[in-house]
């Protein structure tokens, strides 16, 4: 059987919308597998103010 508690819950936060100085934030909530993906985890998620695809950075 798997060992339980290696998915831990992340939540990623847009890098663009931060410097562009606009209200608001884009964050969205994800799992990762903690054995596996031991660094901060980078994808590339859509951004519904600046209406565009930009890359979001694992934040906590």
């Amino acid at each position: 059987m798997a060992k339980k508690g290696n998915r831990v819950q992340i939540i990623m936060e847009c890098t663009e919308h931060k410097e562009s100085g606009m209200p608001g934030t884009s964050r969205y909530i994800s799992t990762k597998n903690r054995k596996n993906t031991t660094g901060r985890l980078e994808l590339k998620k859509y951004n519904p103010i600046l209406k565009k695809y930009t890359i979001h950075k694992e934040i906590k």
